[in-house]
């Protein structure tokens, strides 16, 4: 978990009213540039502990172009008591009740604006067999605010419902059932990065893992010769065979199923040695047998690891040293005024021929 201690640093006066009792965010207390240095520092000092790397593999940490009503997305409790009375809140630190919000700084204006309206709308939509449920409220580029968790397939959207945003030109859509970048505005600079890694080339075959709605593969799609994305969860897999066939790409291809058992035959078919390989896995990180994989593989030169969870990260590195080199260490701020860390790993394979 990353460093919460600020003691010995200037505190200023957290911009929500319930910080102390919500437990969401950590380093309201502390300026944005305390709490980038703070991140940077310790998840620098996390992998010095481990590798023997030199500092120029380190990239400043890119932040978030907006520290606070950054996420396009926000996750609320709704409890609705014998008495039919209708609570919409957080669950606190201590989970044994709920906190009642109004708005929050931390979501985008859009959402943290529509707050007030969520309880009225539920109360409307809920029946008395719900005692509680779990609502999703997101919002696009448009400004549309959308909400689902109350009935079967309630987070699910028709096509013409999709949410969106543009990167780089290129739109990308997603649903509320579907997993997306939480922080849209920090996503152009990523990309950007991304892109600028001496990695690419237009024969490079793509392979985007665990890939989404497929934002990584659109991003990248027209600087490679191919893109393979892989997902297993069916909202997901849905959402980018829409993007793909919106796009019209005539060099992406989305492949159902559980990436440990779908990757070895789309390797086998790319026997060229400029492959790469992209997996932002779970929050637990990758399986023993997918990091097995990676480490056999003959004929993959690059990976990129994005991962949202430092230890889980730390410990797949460490499965991996041996047969792949870091070669760049990017910090990313998706997640400002919370402990939260994504970072991104690439990895160059070793000859294990030599």
């Amino acid at each position: 978990m990353l460093n919460t201690n600020i003691d010995g640093l200037k505190k200023v006066s957290p911009l929500c009213p319930v910080f102390y009792e919500c437990g969401g965010c950590q380093y309201q207390e502390i300026s944005y540039a305390d709490e980038l240095r703070l991140k940077e520092s310790h998840l620098k000092s996390l992998f010095k502990e481990h590798f023997d790397l030199s500092d120029d593999i380190f990239h400043p940490i890119l932040a978030s172009p907006q520290e606070y009503y950054y996420r396009n997305r926000l996750d609320l409790k709704l409890i609705q008591t014998k008495t039919k009375e209708v609570f919409v809140g957080f669950s606190p630190k201590s989970r044994h009740r709920l906190i009642e919000i109004e708005s929050c700084p931390i979501a985008r204006r859009e959402i943290s604006d529509f707050i007030p309206s969520i309880k009225a709308q539920a109360k409307v939509k809920i029946t008395d067999k719900y005692r509680q449920a779990n609502l999703v409220v997101r919002t696009g580029d448009d400004g549309r605010v959308l909400w689902g968790g109350i009935g079967r397939r309630s987070l699910a959207l028709q096509p013409e419902d999709y949410l969106w945003t543009e990167i780089l030109g290129k739109r990308i859509f997603y649903s509320l059932d579907t997993f997306f970048q939480a922080n849209l505005f920090i996503l152009p600079g990523f990309i950007k990065q991304l892109r600028a890694l001496d990695i690419w080339d237009s024969q490079t075959v793509f392979y985007d893992l665990y890939g989404g709605v497929g934002l990584f593969g659109i991003c990248v799609q027209d600087i490679v010769g191919k893109v393979i994305l892989v997902e297993e969860v069916q909202a997901s897999l849905k959402l980018a065979r829409h993007n793909a066939a919106y796009h019209k790409f005539g060099n992406f291809s989305v492949h159902d199923g559980r990436v440990e058992n779908v990757l070895p035959s789309l390797l086998g078919l790319m026997p060229q040695s400029k492959n790469i390989v992209m997996v932002d896995p779970p929050r637990a990180g990758l399986s023993e047998l997918m990091v097995a994989m990676l480490n056999s593989v003959e004929n993959v030169k690059y990976l990129l690891y994005l991962s949202c969870n430092p230890e889980s990260l730390l410990a797949n590195c460490e499965s991996l040293k041996d047969h792949w080199n870091i070669r760049v260490v990017l910090p990313l701020d998706f997640f400002p005024r919370t402990l939260h860390l994504e970072t991104l790993v690439l990895f160059e394979k070793i000859d294990d021929r030599k």
